[in-house]
């Protein structure tokens, strides 16, 4: 990587957080704050020397993610995003999977509200790159689906599929098929069936990697405001510098396989989240400061 920008402000380390860095790009830029008296004692997530080994196709072990500890602040009334950020294969998936309960530690554990997963749970739900809807039933029956296996009665159903549909922007669409939508219009017929339940935790595995960017641009829009409504913590996974900046709160470096936490930034609070900002200066900044980060030499 070439020598940092002196026009660019470094790194800081945060006060009374080692290892974490809040990223400066000058005045005008607000740091992200919250209110600490509304910090709840027990964290949201925590994940404690978390190890994941596995099989692989070629019938060695592979160690996909090594000593991950971490943990969220539940922040009531604060929608955020953290997002992780690595080299494609680095493991960031598997951490994912870990956290939803679908691959269990090797050693190590994750803990929600104080309780230890051991499997999947309605308090996180999980959004894939990959399409995912039943083809033969209408965009509300999918996004209803969930609600349905628990009992939950038809018109509240109904009522709650119509609020996250119009939320999505899909009200017009609720009586059609997902033959009939495009890439970007399931997707949001994936985060609708996922915000319904009303999970603590929106995990999402680089939900837009498969859309033009155009699509991909709305989407992001899309989840920025919806998680400044909703009362969850989205956790995001992408190798996307532009798209980590453009959505995080919080970003956490990972190295490549075995996953490693090898930074946790602080993004600033930029004034706008229109589209527009990317091309700004001050974007542009944290965006080479993440890079030096990732692609420093470990």
């Amino acid at each position: 990587m070439s020598t940092q920008d002196p026009s660019i402000p470094s790194p800081r380390p945060q006060a009374g957080e080692p290892g974490t860095i809040a990223v400066t790009v000058g005045e005008g830029v607000a740091q992200a704050t919250y209110r600490p008296e509304l910090k709840a004692k027990t964290p949201k997530l925590r994940l404690s020397g978390v190890c994941v080994t596995y099989v692989g196709r070629d019938g060695h072990n592979t160690e996909a993610v090594r000593d991950v500890s971490f943990e969220i602040e539940d922040r009531p009334g604060v929608g955020e995003i953290v997002v992780f950020l690595g080299p494609s294969g680095c493991g960031k998936s598997t951490i994912l999977k870990a956290i939803a309960g679908l691959m269990p530690p090797t050693k190590g554990t994750v803990h929600v509200d104080g309780e230890l997963v051991k499997g999947v749970g309605r308090d996180r739900g999980m959004v894939f790159q990959a399409y995912t809807s039943f083809g033969w039933l209408t965009v509300r029956e999918n996004v209803e689906y969930g609600l349905r296996l628990r009992g939950v009665a038809a018109k509240e159903r109904e009522e709650r599929a119509n609020k996250y549909l119009k939320a999505v922007g899909l009200a017009d669409f609720a009586t059609r098929y997902p033959k009939d939508l495009s890439g970007g219009m399931k997707q949001r017929v994936a985060l609708a069936r996922t915000l319904i339940n009303q999970p603590r935790l929106v995990l999402m595995d680089e939900p837009f990697g498969a859309l033009d960017p155009q699509t991909r641009w709305g989407m992001q829009g899309l989840l920025l405001d919806i998680a400044r409504t909703e009362d969850n913590t989205t956790i995001f996974i992408t190798h996307d510098v532009s798209e980590a900046v453009y959505l995080a709160d919080t970003v956490y470096v990972l190295s490549a396989r075995p996953a490693r936490i090898l930074h946790r930034v602080n993004v600033p609070q930029f004034g706008s989240r229109e589209i527009a900002i990317k091309s700004s200066s001050e974007f542009r900044a944290v965006e080479r400061q993440l890079l030096d980060l990732l692609y420093a030499p470990s």
